[in-house]
């Protein structure tokens, strides 16, 4: 028999959505060091098993499970929170999905900005929604969006990207300004640079990530448990009187700029396309 966790999350039911790596998985696992029942959710079933076995080893009392769930999907979302919140009804969810590719602002095929931005917005909307109903019936809780300096500071060759996280922030903001009065508290968090398995190659082009380190007054790399920190603090009781914020974690980037990133912009769409866009050719 599992012991009885302890800690200052003691019995309270959480859902990480994008637990497989990164800020998913370091937030699970502060969760649940701190007593949560926690419940990964990730497309990858095989991933999630590894995850949920390495979580149990780390974790002196581990009480968790997982749930393959495409945050893009209704059906998926909704039995994520089904199975994270039970009888009782869940009381923490944290919400990763997102991401972006390179492109220079008028060079995105039309449809495709659409849904670079829809893929951003649409799992924290879904994942709001249901864990918000499920607090609504359990008197309460906390929901952890995770967003990006990208919502605040223009990043060129990254415009869907930046517009899909400002709709994030927005959304927190209105989320937390309706559900307050059902004892709801939505908040986001917006990582600068972050080692991940997206960002690795970033990290590891040194001349690149010296870029990004000389706009930062705090120049190191981020790391996944430091955005984690940010995120337990928000999902925890220390945040209760929280909400409706976005709080930042990125060595102070937002302080002064992006980087200049042209060239890896150039690598991914091509020279043809950057220079048809220089001169107001693209077809």
């Amino acid at each position: 028999m599992t012991p009885q966790a302890q800690g200052p999350l003691a019995g309270l039911r959480a859902l990480v959505v994008g637990a497989s790596s990164g800020i998913g998985r370091a937030s699970a696992g502060l969760l649940l060091a701190d007593g949560a029942r926690v419940v990964l959710a990730g497309r990858t079933e095989a991933r999630l098993r590894e995850v949920a076995a390495e979580l149990a080893r780390e974790a002196p009392a581990p009480d968790l499970g997982w749930i393959r769930c495409d945050a893009m999907e209704s059906d998926d979302v909704r039995r994520a929170v089904e199975k994270a919140g039970g009888n009782k009804g869940l009381d923490i969810a944290v919400i990763v999905p997102g991401g972006g590719n390179y492109s220079p602002v008028l060079g995105y095929d039309d449809e495709r900005f659409g849904s670079e931005v829809l893929a951003n917005v649409r799992p924290q909307y879904l994942v709001l929604k249901y864990a918000g109903l499920s607090m609504v019936r359990s008197g309460g809780g906390s929901i952890v969006a995770i967003s990006s300096t990208a919502a605040v500071m223009p990043s060129p060759f990254l415009a869907a990207y930046c517009a899909g996280k400002a709709a994030v922030d927005q959304l927190v903001r209105v989320a937390a300004d309706e559900l307050g009065r059902h004892r709801i508290r939505v908040n986001a968090v917006r990582p600068g640079l972050t080692r991940t398995g997206v960002t690795g190659p970033l990290f590891e082009a040194r001349e690149v990530h010296a870029r990004f380190l000389a706009q930062q007054p705090l120049a190191r790399g981020g790391e996944p448990e430091d955005v984690a920190r940010a995120v337990r603090f928000l999902a925890g009781p220390e945040s209760s009187w929280v909400t409706g914020q976005c709080l930042t974690v990125d060595g102070g980037n937002t302080l002064r700029r992006f980087p200049d990133i042209e060239d890896l912009a150039r690598g991914v769409v091509g020279d043809a396309v950057m220079d048809a866009v220089a001169k107001g050719n693209l077809s």
